[in-house]
């Protein structure tokens, strides 16, 4: 006996009602009896769809304000049996129940209402589903007859193949299930978040970000990454290697994640990679600005009047290496800079949106990937996870802003109004360089960047030999400390003027010395931004 073979029974209890009527509409066209709760019934009643009510199927009210509707042994049992057994076959019978062949649940919105602004945890509690993810898992479990559907956007493929087949194939139920114990574990993993973020006092919302370092009692117990499939890529960081693009389950606008591609080829791993640290960087900037990026570094920065002014001085900042990069830029894109943009050979470009004819002008580079992020906002939301051998490494986003006004000055002359502007330039570009990374730059471009370099003082020594303008008068960032003088040194042979480091050295005292000793501005920040 299969349910298939007697009546055909289809609970459906929904909160998100699309395509609701229409389903139920048709599988009563193909013989189905459906069972529904209150607001799902009254739905299918006004629509004329005759549906039985599932406390008239029970015998058993709904109770506690609609707490408890589907939480009986009618709908368990009728959900649970393996027709495969008789004793399951003579249970049902002595108990009056009838089994269900299709079970059609969506669960309460619990991560759209928690993140919501000021949400009460009140609000929140009553989002927790209880009777919805237990049919929905009762019936996973047994989907060896029967099938259940968590997504509205399975309707159709499930009523097509109900109409072609007469029921459900067993690799179709199987499917089926697997994707509706995803769909509980997500729920679950949503609810635990949401209630840790509030335990330890954070308003996160469901993408879980621990709160601050002097707050946190301790960090999560267990860690639970919750992510949908974006795109499948062509390969990963090689062509060895497979890839794919996973977005967070929670609100993602704004961020490379969501981006929408209007042009151009397939994206590769690399590609995302460099999008998101140009998307990133040029972030930083209030002014129009321009971020250059090829292997996961900066390599020219501006900032203007205007984009196609800030693109101009980006790339005049290393345009050997902005041949082939990755371009972002931090206002809707005009004429004027996608002109300057296509200039030269790009693989990408990002933005928060694009003028029409700026778009014409794209469109002329057929190859060339362009990409519409949205206005950015909250691009650090949640948690910094990275990867390693059996485990994760977890940790805040590093979101440090440094007024460099108030910066300590260590030397005996201070930075004059310019210098503190390049400094600051300077210091918004380090932060986003790979360790160890040297900044050059002037009020409103970088002239040189040294990136990655194992020694400090090699990496000084690189955006020295990376500019191609006198660096004479320029402001040098360094991402952390100098241990020794060596690097100071080297920038004051060059002409810098004006320092802005960490400071917590060993030698800080043998470092300011050194900037002193050539009429060095230097100021200790007191905040480092190693990147890895």
């Amino acid at each position: 006996m299969t349910r298939q073979a007697g009546k055909k029974r289809a609970l459906l209890s929904v909160f998100d009602k699309t395509g609701v009527v229409d389903l139920g509409r048709e599988l009563c066209t193909l013989g189905y009896t459906l069972l529904s709760t209150g607001g799902t019934a009254a739905a299918l009643k006004d629509a004329g769809v005759p549906v039985v009510e599932i406390a008239r199927y029970t015998g058993q009210p709904e109770i506690l304000e609609g707490r408890v509707k589907t939480l009986h042994p009618k709908v368990h049992g009728g959900i649970l049996a393996d027709l495969a057994k008789e004793s399951h076959r003579a249970d049902l019978t002595r108990s009056g129940i009838e089994p269900f062949a299709l079970v059609i649940v969506n669960l309460y919105p619990f991560r759209e209402v928690a993140a919501r602004p000021g949400a009460r945890l009140e609000e929140v509690i009553e989002m927790i589903d209880v009777g919805g993810p237990a049919m929905v898992r009762a019936a996973a479990k047994n989907h060896r007859h029967v099938g259940v559907v968590v997504d509205p956007g399975d309707y159709d493929a499930v009523l097509r193949e109900l109409r072609e087949g007469g029921a459900l194939r067993d690799e179709t139920r199987f499917a089926l299930a697997v994707k509706a114990f995803a769909h509980t574990a997500s729920y679950d993993a949503a609810i635990r978040d949401e209630l840790n973020a509030r335990l330890a006092g954070t308003t996160a919302n469901v993408s879980g970000a621990l709160p601050a370092p002097a707050a946190r009692p301790v960090s999560p117990g267990r860690l639970t990454i919750e992510a949908r499939l974006v795109q499948e890529l062509r390969y990963g960081e090689n062509p060895h290697q497979g890839g794919a693009l996973y977005a967070d389950t929670s609100d993602i606008s704004g961020t490379l994640a969501a981006a929408r591609q209007l042009q151009g080829k397939d994206l590769s791993f690399n590609n995302i990679v460099d999008l998101d640290a140009a998307w990133r960087a040029v972030n930083e900037f209030d002014r129009p600005a321009a971020v250059i990026v090829k292997h996961n570094n900066p390599c020219g920065v501006g900032v203007g009047a205007s984009l196609k002014d800030a693109f101009i001085k980006a790339r005049q900042g290393d345009p050997t290496s902005a041949f082939g990069g990755i371009v972002a830029f931090n206002r809707t894109l005009d004429p004027p800079a996608a002109s300057e943009a296509v200039s030269i050979f790009l693989e990408c470009l990002i933005a928060p949106g694009y003028e029409a004819a700026a778009r014409d002008v794209l469109a002329e580079k057929k190859n060339l990937r362009v990409m519409e992020a949205g206005p950015a906002r909250d691009l650090f939301r949640g948690l910094d996870v990275r990867r390693v051998t059996g485990g994760y490494l977890v940790q805040d986003w590093d979101t440090a802003v440094v007024d460099m006004t108030k910066a300590r000055v260590v030397t005996k002359r201070r930075p004059a109004t310019e210098e503190l502007r390049a400094l600051d330039f300077a210091w918004r570009v380090a932060k986003h360089v790979k360790s160890n990374a040297i900044v050059l730059a002037l009020t409103d471009r970088t002239i040189g960047i040294g990136a990655g370099q194992m020694s400090r003082v090699d990496s000084v020594r690189l955006a020295i030999m990376k500019s191609l303008v006198p660096v004479k008068g320029a402001a040098m960032a360094s991402d952390a400390f100098f241990p020794f003088r060596d690097g100071i040194d080297e920038a004051a042979r060059a002409g810098v003027a004006a320092v802005a480091q960490p400071g917590g050295s060993l030698k800080d005292s043998e470092v300011i010395a050194a900037a002193d000793e050539c009429g060095m501005a230097m100021v200790f920040t007191g905040v480092r931004h190693f990147r890895h």
